[in-house]
């Protein structure tokens, strides 16, 4: 018996029908092994001695595999075939070579690239060791990763409260969003004008030329400054007599883009799909692992992690017998493509992207698959085919046109382009991030000397008036690109960073375009001014370049962690002893213009607009960072970052807004925006009463009416008929609710608080208690998927406080940013489900109760407790500094 260890179950799955039964085929369930998240699991005094530790969920499977280890004849590690894998497979055969149940039996290596039964066939002909400079470069990056998180991170903490987390590649791509952000901010918008001509030729065909020249002067895009310079040029044209000067015609090739690498997928992936990385990763990730293909668990593409844009030989003659087939000889090229990695510090030689089997047309394999499966494989699927088609042909013209006319001349320039051999184009054509101002229209025939008129329209001759425009925000397509430039991250940390980053609150998504956060934009300016060198650009990628010179065997990886932690650690020691406010006073000059935005009026933007006498300052709360005067607490004047007068909420960006006198006190009611958004306030005491505007109520529609009601709240509803206990109305952080002897029921609006009555009320409450629950009840099901097929159970989908999740008994399961409720499958659901389960340790609600019976008789007096097991061999217990046990430190790889 062989025992075969796969990361995944899926995979095990289909490769135990490949293997036969010789063969037992195992998952690790991803890494068995971290670096436990406190203080001291990688230390820099004792040469980066690095202690791991395995959580109780990878110590029960580890110990299956130990098991059957012993019993078997030959161990064989068939994890991924990049970094990853192959330290996943190290970490596997390091714990069982502590457990001593290896003894004599041999360990091989093997690798694929496809799950179909020919790739594992062959891979299990073709073993090999462990390759171990690409695990000593997983081992660098892993410490510095951990290095720069656990040593940045309490940093942050400590000089900028709300901050999460700094990390190696995390921070970079983070400062790539905010340096575009200031770039845009500092845009100073130019005015340009252009002159086109709509003319005629002597057959009718229309043209449209632009100015090129004027008066022996060459006019550039923004040469034109004003409107009285186009006028007067508008003005001669409008009067001049055209003729063909020149006409040059030239037939160019356009060739096929390569197959798919990690990046031109999450890339591609979003701009024709709408995916975000993270999804596109995790509908790859099924793909690769095995679809049922009626009956036949099968990859249908792939490995999805790769930098290599190669194919195999065999794939690229099943591309050609596609082509020929489908398409036609013509759009074969007589010989076949060969493409090479151009990226930037390419990782190991992977191939691309691309269909174990390109015979498998994507309507042909639809049918198995669901929505998001189906379009991904099609890009796959055309990418790859497209990719040896035959190039397009295309005929580029540039005719130049002379104007002459009340003593002047003007030089005019149209161009087009035809198709005429659309090659690969047939098929396929790679997205664009931004439009641009390419022309590709068709030109008539023209000839040299031919004469042109004036189009018989109002604006024959149009002067149009421009302004230039800053550059686009990242979409997430744009940023993976811009990473892959700058030879920053790898293939397998795109996704991972981009979905970080939002995690953190750093960046929002709007319209597919990446906006920072205040909270983003603070980090970035801390690390720039404080520890620049780490978030630079250059030394993120040399530091990228040297961990795959470990890989290639040619750096030593403990020299380059002492080299970096040499200067890092000197580094961190000099900020630990800066002050607060030092740190603010630097931020203040670095955000002035975000911070402090120019006034309408001209005036200091700093001054305090309420005492007059104030200077406006970054503040540094237990919440995160705000604007506030520095004549506290006389002045309690307070505002969001960034606000201004053209903001929604900037109605009391300027002060409070009286909006009346509470009938009963005659206190003013006011509207003011504070840290945390617009709230009303009555009266001006120490501690007035305040309450936040609540989701869906503008600043501007705020009266006094309104803010009367908003500050009544709790209001109390009236005595519950069975305890005499009152029940109250209230709007809290989740939302609209009632409250009675400790039991809350969310209402379905806000309007509701004010008007509920006791029946309605007692009834919500009844609910609540129908269904078990003592804290807020349980949301409706926005989706029944129906029973688990392996434990029983409706499984449904909802929308809680934190957003939508698939429920299934006590687990609860929240769905990826980028996953929509009603779309969601019963697999996915299963998937989430099982993840979250092995995540939390819990169990279906019998097995559950039977474990805890059978865990009371045998420590009948103690409490069972589960510790991960660490590798060290000192039999001490650490325990988790302050600052570990705030947050885990950042990690750039998956």
């Amino acid at each position: 018996m062989n025992v075969v260890i796969v990361e995944s179950p899926a995979k095990a799955k289909t490769i135990n029908k490949y293997l036969g039964s010789n063969y037992l085929v195992l998952a690790s369930y991803g890494h068995v092994r971290d670096l436990p998240a406190k203080d001291g699991s990688v230390r820099p005094d004792e040469d980066f001695d690095m202690s791991w530790a395995v959580d109780s969920k990878s110590q029960k499977r580890l110990n299956e595999i130990a098991k059957a280890v012993k019993d078997a004849d030959r161990l064989m590690l068939a994890t991924d075939p990049d970094r990853e894998g192959e330290a996943i497979s190290w970490h596997v055969l390091q714990v069982l070579r502590n457990k001593k149940a290896l003894k004599d039996k041999p360990v091989e290596r093997v690798v694929f690239n496809a799950i179909t039964k020919s790739a594992i066939l062959n891979a299990m002909q073709n073993p090999r060791t462990i390759d171990e400079p690409l695990v000593e470069a997983y081992l660098a990056r892993r410490a510095l990763d951990y290095l720069v998180g656990f040593t940045l991170s309490p940093v942050l903490w400590r000089k900028l409260p709300g901050a999460r987390s700094a990390g190696r590649v995390q921070s970079v791509a983070l400062r790539l969003v905010c340096d575009r952000e200031a770039e845009i901010e500092s845009f100073i918008p130019q005015e340009y004008w252009s002159i086109l001509a709509n003319l005629t030729i002597a057959k009718g065909d229309g043209v449209q030329a632009r100015l090129t020249g004027f008066d022996g002067k060459k006019i550039g895009r923004l040469d034109i400054a004003g409107e009285t310079e186009a006028t007067a040029i508008r003005s001669m044209l409008e009067s001049a007599a055209f003729k063909v000067s020149s006409v040059e015609s030239k037939p160019t090739k356009r060739n096929p883009y390569a197959p798919f690498t990690t990046s031109t997928l999450q890339q591609e992936a979003s701009r024709k799909l709408g995916f975000a990385a993270s999804r596109t990763m995790q509908v790859a990730q099924r793909l690769y692992e095995g679809i049922n293909l009626g009956g036949e668990m099968v990859g249908v593409i792939t490995y999805m992690r790769t930098d290599g844009v190669q194919i195999a030989g065999e794939a690229i003659g099943a591309a050609r017998s596609v082509i020929g087939r489908k398409f036609g000889d013509k759009y074969l090229p007589e010989k076949p493509r060969h493409y090479s990695t151009k990226a930037k510090n390419a990782q190991e030689a992977h191939e691309a992207i691309r269909p174990t089997d390109l015979g498998r047309l994507p309507k042909d394999v639809s049918r198995y698959l669901d929505n998001d499966q189906a379009r991904l494989y099609e890009l796959v699927w055309k990418r790859t085919i497209a990719s040896q088609m035959e190039s397009a042909t295309i005929e580029r013209t540039t005719v130049d046109i002379e104007a002459t006319g009340a003593g002047k001349q003007a030089q005019l320039r149209a161009t087009g382009s035809v198709i005429r051999f659309d090659g690969f184009l047939t098929l396929y054509q790679e997205g664009r991030d931004d439009d641009d101002d390419e022309e590709s229209r068709r030109l008539p025939p023209m000839e040299m000397g031919e004469p042109l008129t004036r189009q018989e329209i109002e604006k024959a001759i149009e002067a149009n008036q421009h302004f230039t425009e800053p550059p686009p925000r990242f979409t997430e397509a744009t940023l993976v690109k811009k990473m892959e430039e700058l030879g920053i991250g790898r293939p397998s940390t795109y996704a991972s960073t981009l979905q970080t980053l939002r995690d953190r609150d750093y960046v929002q998504l709007d319209k597919k375009r990446l906006i920072p956060d205040d909270k983003g934009r603070l980090v970035t300016a801390f690390l720039e001014n404080f520890f620049n060198r780490y978030v630079e650009y250059d030394f993120t990628a040399d530091l990228e370049e040297k961990l795959d010179k470990i890989s290639a065997n040619e750096l030593d990886w403990k020299e380059v962690l002492r080299d970096f932690w040499r200067d890092f650690s000197g580094n961190v020691g000099e900020i630990k002893n800066l002050r607060v406010s030092q740190v603010i006073d630097a931020l203040n000059e670095i955000l002035a213009a975000h911070i402090f935005p120019p006034t309408e009026d001209g005036k200091d933007p700093r001054v305090c607009p309420v005492c007059g006498t104030g200077q406006l300052s970054l503040k540094i709360g237990r919440y995160g960072s705000f604007v506030g005067c520095s004549n506290y607490p006389e002045c309690r004047y307070t505002r969001q970052l960034g606000v201004n007068g053209d903001d929604e909420e900037g109605a009391a960006s300027d002060g409070p807004k009286v909006l009346g006198q509470d009938p009963e006190t005659g206190q003013d009611v006011t509207l003011r925006t504070g840290r945390f958004g617009p709230y009303v306030q009555l009266g001006e005491e120490v501690k007035p009463k305040r309450a936040s505007l609540p989701k869906g109520w503008s600043a501007e529609a705020m009266d006094l009416e309104k803010a009367l009601r908003l500050l009544s709240l709790p209001r109390e509803v009236g005595l519950h008929p069975e305890t005499g206990k009152p029940i109250s109305a209230g709007i809290g952080r989740y939302g609209p609710f009632v409250l009675h002897d400790g039991t809350y029921a969310n209402l379905d609006s806000v309007d509701e608080v004010f008007e509920i009555g006791i029946n309605r009320a007692v009834d919500a409450l009844a609910q609540k208690a129908a269904k078990g629950g003592h804290g807020r009840s349980t949301p409706a099901a926005l989706k029944e998927l129906g029973e688990h097929p392996d434990l029983g159970g409706p499984i449904t989908v909802r929308d809680g406080c934190y957003g939508p999740y698939v429920n299934h008994g006590k687990i609860n399961a929240t769905l990826p940013r980028d996953m929509n409720p009603a779309s969601v499958t019963m697999e996915q659901a299963v998937e989430l489900i099982a993840a979250k389960a092995e995540k939390s340790g819990k169990k279906p609600a019998a097995k559950k109760a039977t474990a805890k019976k059978t865990a009371a008789k045998k420590t009948p007096a103690k409490k069972a407790t589960t510790k991960a097991k660490s590798t060290t061999t000192k039999k001490t217990t650490t325990k988790k500094s302050t600052s570990a046990s705030k947050a885990k430190a950042e990690t750039d790889d998956e």
